[in-house]
């Protein structure tokens, strides 16, 4: 057995034939992302499992008080490990590190336990991190890189947020979902082939999105109930985290209403500006955090501006407009877990009309609790006609609990 004090490195050597499982949070961005980095060389799977034995899974192998959605990743990668699919001895695995207060920059480290518990403490581990916490030679992320995955995520977020606005009004079941399909198979195809997307290309690819999303037919004549989800990043994204929230809600009559990942990116990139301007972090790193930003927000604007200029969907808050509205409500020096997003997100919702909102919570996480539920009554009291659930999530937590209090914040929801 790999001595467990002995972190497997991820090698040049082994990016050529090594295939790197993905646990799996948002299918379409993730899916785009994971083309973009096949034209770099590297072979990425991501894991679409679902189903109780993922719990079992994580639950045979991290402790029960560990933050659900390590529990769940964690289970995730296990269990492919031990479905006989791969050939354990030509498989990486990888998961994010934050690098900030949440546990989340602890699960890799529990990974690496549950793997060595297992026996396949050789199996290398990649820590995808922005921080410098750990590196691996043959895995780096170059500044081309980036740009090609922030373009593929705008283009994800657009293609989550049509669907999103398609599938409950329409009229033909699996129509949303089948222009989900048309878009992604197209956009993958522009990633692929060792190509660079150029911007002006991406903003063709938006106006594409838009005009597919329009051909689906809808029964605009029904009025639904908007509702919100928001929350810690994995719970409110995955369906394996919420127990198909998005699901249950359409099948509630309503329409579910996600900011999109972009804005979690565009929330940490801040941070680190917030981090100079409080806590006296390097002004140079500072410098760089800004351009950054600044970049992606523009790339936000042109999307945004095409959404209106088109004018069948609705368009998402600008960004720094949503930032500014989560500083009535909570400083932002408060950045652990999803900190000062998260209010922020409320409020943009409430702005917006989507009163209705599911505050969706791994149980147990101090973070998303004080800066989620705690905050539910200041902003109750600045914008009355909120109306919020926070809900739980835990491999205890009942379903049928977990739907019966979002069917009763829904029995007094307003179309």
């Amino acid at each position: 057995m790999q001595n467990s004090n002995k972190r497997v490195s991820f090698t040049e050597e082994m990016k050529k034939d090594y295939t790197i499982l993905v646990p799996n949070m948002l299918p379409i961005q993730f899916g785009l992302i994971l083309k973009i980095m096949k034209n770099y060389g590297y072979h990425m799977e991501l894991l679409t499992t679902d189903g109780p034995a993922i719990v079992e899974a994580g639950l045979k192998n991290v402790h029960n008080d560990t933050c659900y959605p390590a529990l769940l990743s964690i289970g995730q990668l296990i269990h492919a490990i031990e479905s006989g699919k791969y050939d354990t001895h030509k498989i990486a695995l990888i998961m994010s590190q934050t690098g900030g207060g949440c546990r989340a920059s602890n699960y890799i480290h529990l990974l690496r336990k549950a793997l060595q518990k297992n026996g396949y403490g050789y199996i290398p581990v990649i820590s995808l991190n922005f921080s410098g916490l750990e590196d691996n030679p043959g895995f780096q992320l170059t500044p081309q890189m980036m740009i090609q995955i922030a373009y593929g995520l705008l283009i994800g977020d657009l293609i989550m947020m049509l669907y999103n606005q398609c599938r409950p009004y329409e009229k033909i079941q699996g129509a949303a979902q089948k222009a989900v399909d048309i878009c992604s198979r197209t956009v993958s195809e522009r990633f692929t082939g060792n190509r660079l997307i150029r911007y002006g290309e991406v903003k063709r690819l938006y106006q594409f999105a838009l005009d597919v999303f329009s051909k689906v037919p809808l029964d605009t004549a029904v009025k639904k109930k908007k509702v919100g989800i928001v929350g810690e990043i994995y719970v409110k994204f995955s369906p394996l985290g919420n127990n198909h929230l998005e699901d249950f809600l359409v099948s509630e009559g309503c329409e579910p209403v996600l900011p999109g990942l972009l804005d979690f990116c565009l929330y940490c990139i801040y941070n680190g500006i917030i981090d100079h301007e409080l806590y006296g972090r390097s002004a140079k790193t500072a410098m760089l955090d800004k351009f950054i930003y600044k970049f992606v927000l523009d790339k936000q604007k042109d999307m945004i501006a095409l959404i209106k200029k088109h004018g069948r969907f609705r368009a998402p808050q600008y960004f720094d407009d949503v930032r500014k509205l989560s500083q009535e409500i909570i400083g932002q020096g408060v950045k652990m877990g999803e900190g000062w997003l998260l209010p922020a997100e409320m409020v943009e919702l409430i702005t917006e009309g989507v009163h209705n909102i599911v505050c969706t919570q791994p149980f147990g996480c101090l973070p998303n609790h004080i800066a989620g539920k705690g905050m539910v009554r200041k902003i109750r009291e600045k914008y009355p006609e909120a109306n919020i659930v926070s809900v739980d999530y835990d491999p205890g937590a009942s379903k049928i609990n977990q739907e019966n209090r979002i069917k009763l914040m829904l029995s007094t929801a307003e179309v």
